[in-house]
């Protein structure tokens, strides 16, 4: 059953998205594992025309992001993986940040295979851990990037595999590079600044470029339709971030399947939408629903936020 707001939608009782977030995440927390708290990783910023001379340039593997430490394969909030004993086993005895993919546009697919609480071992064997950094291996990325790659060279496992790294002479050979990988099925690229430390957190020393600029959003409420879209979902009411970290409020009413708009994202939920530029006022322009957000961070239903 959907709920619509009828009038007023910006009057959402705040009280019983709370308790909805709460409830929610105490049940899903009842059957977690969780290894550790959040695992230190470094977040990407968007490109915005910085020197590609001074960056090392990958692909940016729509899969899941796994972090493989003291063991352990687990999400970026610090729960564990549940992958077949075979996948790890041979894994070196060091700190290893990646992506567990198949193949382009098959992010579904991997989602499926990786939410599981008991692995499918037949279904693992289609997975690679694309593995883009070893953060403990303490020395600027491009030595860290040479490290990795040469361990898992030498571990000569089909489904590990270290993610090539590449150098551009000018921001007209990454535009090139973006429009060839992009048409032929690939998210988008990662820049990252090749004289850096590994630190955590967000910071121009990892950059995303996509042919779209994408974001999260907090579902506030639902908006009900008109016309052809009565008793169905018009738009949903969200809360997100503009480009300076403050929270804007804001409707996203494109991009919805007739499924989704019969029952759309929950209340409480977080989705992913895509966007091109801010307003005058801060709100992302043009923004369309992709997905929910849980399908890209890491999968699991314990790793809801």
């Amino acid at each position: 059953m959907i709920t619509f707001f009828k009038s007023k939608p910006y009057e959402f009782p705040a009280l019983k998205l709370v308790i909805f977030v709460l409830f929610n995440s105490w049940c899903i927390g009842t059957s977690a594992m969780t290894i550790s708290d959040a695992v230190e990783v470094q977040l990407a910023k968007v490109y915005e025309a910085q020197d590609v001379q001074e960056y090392l340039v990958s692909e940016k593997f729509d899969g899941v992001r796994a972090i493989w430490r003291n063991r352990t394969l687990m999400t970026r909030q610090g729960n564990m993986i549940n992958a077949p004993a075979w996948f790890t086993e041979q894994l070196p005895d060091m700190w290893l940040d990646g992506e567990l993919w198949i193949s382009r546009n098959t992010f579904e697919e991997i989602a499926s295979i990786v939410s599981r609480y008991t692995a499918d071992n037949n279904e693992w064997k289609r997975v690679k851990y694309m593995v883009f950094d070893a953060p403990n291996f303490e020395d600027k990325f491009t030595i860290r990037s040479k490290h990795y790659t040469s361990v898992l060279l030498a571990l000569n496992l089909s489904h590990v595999l270290p993610v090539e790294q590449l150098t551009l002479a000018t921001n007209h050979q990454l535009t090139e590079l973006l429009m060839d990988i992009t048409q032929n099925g690939a998210e988008g690229l990662m820049l990252h600044k090749a004289d850096s430390d590994f630190q955590s957190g967000r910071s121009d020393d990892l950059l995303k470029l996509k042919p779209y600029m994408d974001s999260e959003a907090l579902v506030l409420g639902h908006i009900e339709g008109k016309g052809k879209y009565s008793g169905l979902l018009g738009s949903l009411l969200v809360q997100s971030e503009d480009k300076n970290g403050n929270e804007v409020t804001f409707k996203i009413g494109t991009g919805f399947t007739d499924s989704e708009r019969k029952t759309p994202p929950a209340i409480g939920s977080t989705i992913t939408f895509t966007f091109h530029g801010y307003t005058k006022n801060g709100v992302p322009r043009f923004a369309s629903f992709l997905r929910i957000a849980k399908m890209r961070e890491a999968l699991l239903p314990f790793d809801l936020q």
